[in-house]
C-alpha cells in the first residue's frame, strides 16, 4: 500500500511539544512535554481529559495493573490515575542519569514482551553538533534499569520494534538516520546495529517511530512537516503531510485500528511561523485503506 497526500486535522490543540501518542483503552493518549501534561481523548468527545504532572513526561506505557508507566525527565515512575485521569498515588521506580544534569528522558515504549525500553536526550543549550551524552535503556519488573549497548547520542529517538520483537529501531535525531538492530528482550542484549534508512531531504529530522501490521515504519519528521512510511528493507513509500512543520510522532488506532495519527509541536518556532502555521501543536489524522495498526504491548508489572 503507497500513501500520499495530506492529514487532516482531528483535534484542534496548542500543544508546545505533543509527543509520545498511542491508542489505548478507546482513546488516544500523549504527552505535552515542556507543559508536564499528560493527555487522553475519546474519539467523538469536545475535548481531551489532561492530568498535570510534578514533571515533564517524555514518554509512558500503560501497565497490565491499569497503572500507567511515567518517563519523567529524571525518573521511571508507577502512576494511579482515575477516570478523569486525576493523579492518585506516584511511586518513583528508578532513576535515570541522576549524575547528569544535562539529559532528560524523551522517547520510549513497551517492546512485544512487555519491557520498557526508553532513550534520553542532551537538551543542554548547545549549538549543532551536541554532545552524544545520551543513552537507551530497557526497564522491568524482574531486572530493574538495563542500559543498551547501542552508541551514544545526542537525542534518543524513533524506538519501535519489529513485529516478532527481534529487531530495534531506533535513532540519533540529529544523524538524521533511522538505525536498527538485533534485540533480545529477555537479556536486553544488542546486536549488529546497522542503517535502516536515511532522510531524503535536509530539512527531516526523524522523530517518533510506530511499526504497522505489515511490518512497515511510520515516522514523524520534524522540521519537514511529514509522515513516511518506510517498507521493512528501509525503501521509502509513501508521504503524508501536516500543516505543521514540527511533527512528532505518530501513532495508529482507533476502534478499527486504522486511523493513523500524529502529533505536533509549537516549540521553536517563530512568531512568523507561527502565525503561518496556526495549527501547530494540533492532533492530525487520516482514516487508513486497511486495518494497520498493532495494539502497544502492556508493561508487566
Amino acid at each position: 500500500m503507497t500513501l500520499n497526500g495530506d492529514l487532516e486535522l482531528t483535534l484542534p490543540q496548542g500543544a508546545l511539544l505533543g509527543e509520545g501518542l498511542l491508542w489505548h483503552g478507546g482513546r488516544w493518549w500523549w504527552t505535552d512535554i515542556e507543559a508536564a501534561t499528560l493527555f487522553a481523548w475519546q474519539p467523538g468527545a469536545a475535548g481531551p481529559l489532561s492530568c498535570r504532572l510534578p514533571d515533564r513526561l517524555g514518554s509512558f506505557a500503560h501497565c497490565r495493573s491499569g497503572r500507567v508507566l511515567l518517563g519523567l525527565a529524571k525518573r521511571l515512575a508507577l502512576a494511579t490515575l482515575g477516570d478523569n485521569l486525576d493523579l492518585g498515588q506516584l511511586q518513583t521506580a528508578a532513576p535515570v542519569d541522576a549524575a547528569e544534569p544535562r539529559t532528560r528522558i524523551n522517547d520510549g515504549r513497551t517492546d512485544r514482551r512487555g519491557n520498557f525500553v526508553f532513550g534520553t536526550m542532551n537538551e543542554a543549550q548547545e549549538r549543532r553538533p551536541k554532545s552524544t551524552i545520551a543513552s537507551f535503556y530497557q526497564y522491568s519488573m524482574a531486572h530493574g534499569l538495563r542500559r543498551l549497548a547501542l552508541p551514544a547520542v545526542a537525542i534518543a529517538n524513533s524506538i519501535c520494534f519489529s513485529l516478532d520483537g527481534r529487531t530495534m529501531y531506533f535513532c540519533d535525531t540529529l544523524s538524521q538516520r533511522i538505525q536498527q538492530c538485533d534485540y533480545d528482550a529477555d537479556t536486553a542484549q544488542v546486536d549488529n546495529v546497522r542503517l535502516f534508512t536515511a532522510m531524503d531531504r535536509d530539512d527531516a529530522w526523524p522523530d517518533g517511530s510506530v511499526v504497522d501490521a505489515e511490518g512497515c515504519l511510520w515516522n514523524a519528521q520534524w522540521g519537514a512537516g511529514r509522515v513516511a512510511r518506510y517498507d521493512p528493507e528501509g525503501r521509502l513509500m509513501g508521504v503524508l503531510r501536516a500543516p505543521a512543520t514540527h511533527t512528532s510522532c505518530p501513532a495508529i488506532g482507533g476502534e478499527g485500528m486504522d486511523q493513523l495519527m500524529l502529533t505536533t509541536a509549537r516549540t521553536e518556532l517563530s512568531r512568523d511561523a507561527l502565525a503561518a502555521q496556526p495549527l501547530s501543536g494540533s492532533l492530525f489524522g487520516l482514516r487508513l485503506p486497511t486495518a494497520l495498526g498493532v495494539p502497544d504491548a502492556l508493561f508487566e508489572d
